[in-house]
């Protein structure tokens, strides 16, 4: 039996890869689930932190948790990075604000970690070195966290797995996602656009409701925390078709929080007079917290307060949602103009649209949803799918069903979805020569013949690109290869054939072979193009991810340990506000045991890197006074 084959006897898991959050999902006995990370939650923060000393990794909520202290060694927005090129002028702008440092590594954008030796082996001072991964690394570290997620709810190992990118990603762009998954220990078994998998969820929830099942348009438009995506998609029964898809990988909530940070840090130097703060890491990395948590805020409130502490002042500052929308305006009209083109693709007017399904965490910003419903003539956006789980259900849904394990309704799915971008290769004077139009069908296969352009010319260069520009310089180089031993004769006369060929997974494969029975072909799939990662790379980060597990473990233990107490700490905390019960200490007893809980708590913030035997001391000590304090209030 092939290894594939054997994958796919057991569990396949759906994940949502989020630029910000991620969430994991599988589907069993016709029921799809979103499953819990190990603090409860449905959705894991897309971060990674690194110590100082390289001794342990964080991924998810612990690695959040500690940014603002250590903002050097905490690595978001990775999906902004992957399957780029370090000159692309897009990451060339998020390097301004990025608190880490990236840095050309043979063309594409490596994150650097600065690891400090200890004092041992430093001697004394001069001991860092700097360590650089790939953005796949560090996706293949936030899949690794969603692979154990299952598997710590599953009960078993987990090997195959449904990935989701934005509809808008490129062919380099989606392989780099399938390395990050091998990295990670995954078959990714299928890379699947992320409006595309919330449509079979909200398709499935339409299904389940014994709604009519004829033929319905909808729109999903899909606004996350660092990409966009809109995608027409036809429904009918178990049937979904993408009619056309469009969007931007570099727009979303994370952009809203830049404009944010960019007029506090404008109003800070000029009321507080603190020019410095552009320069300072932490505080920027305190600000950016500040400024997400305001923006999620208002979705609810009219107003909020940006507070943070800086040089020893206390900056405490008003937000409104029309301020916010005032700073962000633009950006919300920029997606509708996507919808637009979008439309005007898939030949369909507004009114044919029966549904807006909204997908994403920042779809929940109330002005966007107003701006929605007006460009659809008062239509109401539909609310009948989690616009954080529905990506992960969907995929979820798909991979239950290439497991064999789908039943009931979603047995009969099938899934029609579209190339994104235009396909092609380099004519003469540079220019673009299209093969596969953008919202063609996939999988699809399509053959264009070409001529040679000189006498007696014997090898002829393919190279590849994906775009909508009609020159090759303003277009994505995917790949390229030479095609020889093509028969001698006058220009014009020898001709060759291109094929294309797009699988499901949005993965390209390009022959070329000249038009004369035998005659000899060459092909590249572009899995290992100019910039990307070779087989070797790949083993090699394969093996340095599972030799990190080790690492990882521990990590766990150490951040469990100072987790048990800082809610032992809390509890003794609201033990002393509620006071009752502990009247009988008297006042400079009970004054002494207080001092003790604001010695141990200053101490935890001192102390980001203790270890779990420190943490677990501290705790005993704590415990060894609150104990029989906190028993005798229970009896009272």
């Amino acid at each position: 039996m092939a290894p594939e084959a054997e994958l796919r006897a057991g569990e396949v898991i759906g994940i949502d890869l989020g630029t910000t959050y991620s969430c994991v999902a599988v589907a069993r006995n016709g029921m799809a689930e979103i499953i819990a990370n190990d603090q409860g939650n449905r959705t894991t923060p897309s971060i990674v932190a690194f110590s100082a000393t390289d001794s342990e990794r964080l991924v998810g909520e612990a690695a959040k948790n500690q940014a603002a202290f250590n903002p050097r060694r905490t690595i978001f927005d990775a999906k902004r990075l992957i399957g780029k090129k370090f000159d692309d002028p897009e990451v060339q702008r998020d390097l301004r604000y990025l608190p880490y440092p990236v840095v050309n590594g043979d063309g594409k954008p490596w994150v650097e970690i600065e690891i400090v030796k200890s004092e041992e082996e430093g001697g004394g001072g001069g001991g860092e070195m700097k360590r650089g991964f790939t953005p796949e690394e560090i996706s293949a570290m936030i899949l690794g966290k969603m692979k154990e997620t299952a598997e710590s709810y599953l009960g078993e190992p987990v090997s195959g797995a449904v990935v989701t990118v934005p509809a808008y990603f490129n062919d380099l762009q989606r392989q780099a996602t399938k390395n990050a998954g091998k990295i990670a220990g995954l078959n990714v078994l299928r890379i699947i656009n992320e409006p595309t998998a919330a449509a079979v969820a909200y398709g499935l929830n339409k299904l389940n409701r014994k709604r009519k099942q004829s033929k319905s348009k909808i729109l999903v438009y899909d606004l996350g925390g660092g990409t966009f995506d809109v995608s027409l998609l036809e429904l009918d029964g178990q049937e979904f078709r993408v009619l056309a898809t469009g969007g931007d990988t570099h727009l979303g909530g994370g952009d809203f929080d830049q404009r944010v940070m960019e007029y506090f840090i404008k109003l800070i130097k000029r009321k507080y007079g603190k020019e410095e703060i552009s320069e300072d890491k932490r505080a920027l990395g305190k600000l950016r917290k500040e400024c997400e948590r305001a923006k999620r805020a208002l979705s609810n409130q009219n107003q909020v307060r940006v507070e943070i502490e800086f040089q020893g002042i206390d900056i405490s500052e008003p937000l409104t949602r029309a301020k916010f929308e005032e700073l962000n305006l633009d950006l919300f009209q920029k997606t509708l103009e996507v919808v637009e083109t979008t439309l005007i693709d898939a030949k369909l007017e507004k009114s044919e649209i029966e549904e807006v399904v909204l997908v994403g965490g920042s779809t929940r910003i109330p002005r966007l949803r107003e701006m929605l419903k007006e460009m659809f003539d008062g239509k109401e956006p539909c609310k009948g799918v989690n616009p954080d789980e529905a990506v992960a259900y969907g995929a979820a849904v798909l991979g239950a069903k290439m497991s064999g394990h789908a039943v009931a309704v979603h047995d009969g799915i099938t899934l029609f979805d579209v190339t994104p971008l235009s396909l092609g290769i380099e004519r003469e004077l540079g220019l673009m020569s299209v093969i596969i139009p953008r919202n063609t069908p996939i999988p699809t296969k399509i053959s264009k013949e070409f001529f040679t352009i000189r006498d007696q010319q014997t090898r002829m260069r393919i190279y590849v690109f994906q775009g909508e520009r009609t020159l090759i310089k303003d277009c994505i180089e995917l790949g390229r290869f030479v095609l020889s031993g093509i028969t001698p004769a006058p220009r014009g006369v020898s001709k060759v054939d291109v094929t294309f060929e797009i699988d499901e997974n949005g993965i390209l494969k390009v022959t070329s072979r000249e038009k004369i029975p035998g005659a000899k072909s060459q092909s590249l799939t572009i899995t290992n193009y100019k910039g990307g990662l070779t087989q070797q790379e790949i083993e090699r980060m394969i093996k340095e991810a599972k030799e990190m597990e080790v690492k990882d473990k521990t990590a766990k233990a150490r951040l469990y340990a100072r987790i048990e107490l800082e809610r032992y700490i809390y509890d003794v905390k609201n033990a002393i506000l509620s006071s009752d019960g502990l009247q009988q200490l008297g006042d400079e007893r009970r004054k002494e045991e207080m001092s003790s809980v604001l010695a141990t708590s200053r101490w935890l913030d001192e102390n980001q890197g203790a270890i779990k035997e420190d943490y677990e001391k501290k705790l005993n000590e704590l415990r060894g006074v609150w104990d029989p304090i906190l028993s005798k209030r229970k009896k009272i």
